[in-house]
């Protein structure tokens, strides 16, 4: 009886501390890579010279297959959510542009600004999400930001038409930017039928199911295009 008391008490703390610990736990992760596409007809454009005149030499084109910045997310309530493994985030402004451009965070996050330059920038945004603004401030001074509600945030600096940025605040942690190639990982996934969504500034977002293994990768790629919205 002591012997099966004995093994009820180990079963029981492994229990406990996989709870409490849950990165420690046996779990899975989603790995693929993010692309877009742009519309078949438009390349005709681009073979038959258009672009080589005067009129429209300077104009600028979507490179659908240069496009980065993706973010990859599980899309449906979570239980347990993490907190925010760092709770600081940090868009730098240099060179007149925000870096990064587009920055997946956990609600709760907070974003620090730096200005590393040597002139004046402003940070400020209209979105239902966080309104806000920093007011004009130079090199070495930080300001800060908490989101505490989910929700896309698109940020401006008032001087500088071309300084825009984008927050996408998450409700759970399970998200992942793409790297230069395109390619995504989020790790640390309890076994489950997952609703998961790609999404791109520009494009529309597309949303798949996959089931994630107690241990190992589930693959899942995406294709982001314009085709297939309603016409009117």
């Amino acid at each position: 009886m002591k012997r099966f008391c004995l093994a009820c008490a180990v079963l029981a703390a492994g229990l406990l501390f996989a709870l409490y610990h849950p990165g420690n736990a046996a779990a899975g992760e989603i790995v693929g890579k993010v692309r877009a596409e742009g519309k078949p007809e438009a390349k005709e454009d681009l073979t038959n010279g258009s672009y080589e005149s005067r009129k429209y030499k300077f104009l600028d084109r979507v490179e659908y297959d240069q496009m980065r910045d993706f973010v990859v997310y599980i899309d449906q309530p979570m239980p347990r959510s993490k907190p925010p493994s760092s709770p600081v985030q940090v868009i730098i402004q240099k060179d007149g542009t925000f870096r990064p451009h587009v920055l997946p965070i956990l609600v709760g996050s907070t974003v620090e600004w730096p200005n590393r330059d040597t002139i004046y920038h402003n940070v400020f945004s209209m979105s239902d999400a966080k309104p806000f603004d920093l007011g004009l401030y130079k090199n070495r001074q930080v300001k800060r930001v908490t989101f505490d509600k989910p929700g896309r945030v698109d940020v401006f600096c008032s001087i500088h038409t071309r300084m825009s940025c984008i927050i996408l605040v998450l409700e759970n942690p399970y998200f992942a930017s793409t790297n230069s190639d395109g390619a995504y990982r989020i790790a640390d996934l309890p076994a489950g039928t997952y609703r998961v969504k790609a999404w791109h500034e520009r494009l529309p977002p597309q949303v798949k199911e996959i089931t994630v293994p107690e241990v190992g990768e589930a693959v899942l790629d995406f294709v982001l295009s314009v085709s297939g919205l309603p016409k009117y």
